[in-house]
């Protein structure tokens, strides 16, 4: 066993009849780290963060939590994580104050120890002017705050975020992302799930790009960006028409060959040189009367990588749907 590693996990299966959600998966989380687990709608994240969280168990493989066997250690794996899903599991009529009190109790904390948590995370999560006032006034952002809060109560060592922020407006998302910065900065450690590339990009250190059940790939989000090349110019054109010649003035500038979409009218070259290749680029095309509609010198993201590895979209939904 990694002796660093938080969250362990060897070619664990899990399937629901002839559909396996999760078909081999080995995933490492180093403690005080947060490993992004990215992919579409129905790729197996939340079935993989329900083994973790020992909410269903495994077919096969193995997994451990801080050294804790998921399968045969499954009350001490609850003692040490915490868990926010996909939508903000708090009771609608109860006070924000109420909500994290009664968690605290259920974690059999006394009365008075829950209290004080509860009036502490209130504080931490902003949510101190709430405190009285039932969950369902909340906004949406406020209620995904105070489910963390919620998750946070007993002070795991490990916590599971499924998709924190679906459903959230921009703003909330933004607040969401800073809160979990937090909590990595305090030392917990974090599984996150997501389909948001963006979001994998800022918060985690690692991340594994899980497809049909499958881990397809994984590394940092350079390292990730890395596998799909280097820079591109984009040119999209008034005309279709237009882009062969276009392709003979700036083709000369490129490291391979251009490519041209018709329907789009767009034609991208791989290139190297940054805005000098672009000025160049403009330059060689400023007299040519080719009326072009947009232009830009791009560099891989995610979304590159994750159409390179697995040829569709992060937020296609697939025919392998996850179980509610």
């Amino acid at each position: 066993m990694n002796v660093t590693a938080a969250i362990e996990v060897e070619g664990l299966v899990k399937a629901y009849g002839e559909t396996r959600a999760l078909d081999g998966i080995d995933l490492e989380v180093e403690q005080g780290t947060v490993l992004g687990l990215l992919g579409p709608n129905g790729a197996g994240k939340t079935t993989a963060v329900r083994v973790l969280s020992t909410l269903v168990k495994p077919d096969a493989g193995r997994a451990r939590v801080v050294g804790l066997d998921v399968a045969t250690q499954a009350d001490a794996v609850r003692a040490v994580i915490g868990l926010t899903g996909q939508y903000a599991a708090v009771d609608e009529y109860l006070t924000g104050f109420e909500n994290l009190e009664m968690v605290g109790q259920l974690f059999q904390m006394s009365r008075r120890d829950a209290r004080a948590r509860a009036a502490e995370l209130l504080e931490r999560f902003d949510l101190t002017g709430a405190a009285k006032r039932p969950a369902k006034t909340y906004s949406g952002g406020m209620r995904r705050r105070l489910d963390i809060a919620a998750s946070l109560i007993a002070r795991p060592r490990v916590l599971f975020l499924d998709e924190p922020t679906t459903g959230l407006d921009p703003r909330s998302r933004l607040g969401m992302w800073e809160f979990i910065e937090g909590l990595v900065t305090d030392g917990t450690t974090i599984l996150l799930t997501t389909q948001y590339l963006d979001e994998a990009d800022r918060l985690a250190d690692r991340i594994a790009v899980i497809d049909h059940g499958r881990v397809i790939a994984r590394g940092t989000a350079d390292e990730l960006k890395a596998q799909v090349g280097g820079e591109r110019l984009e040119f999209t054109l008034a005309v279709a028409a237009d882009l062969p010649r276009l392709r003979g003035l700036v083709e000369p500038l490129g490291i391979e060959a251009a490519s041209l979409d018709e329907p789009t009218r767009r034609l991208t070259l791989p290139v190297s040189g940054g805005t000098a290749v672009l000025r160049n680029a403009l330059d060689r095309i400023a007299d040519s009367g080719i009326a072009i509609v947009d232009v830009g010198l791009r560099r891989p993201d995610l979304d590159d990588v994750f159409m390179t590895l697995t040829g569709h979209e992060s937020t296609e939904t697939t025919t392998t749907q996850e179980p509610a």
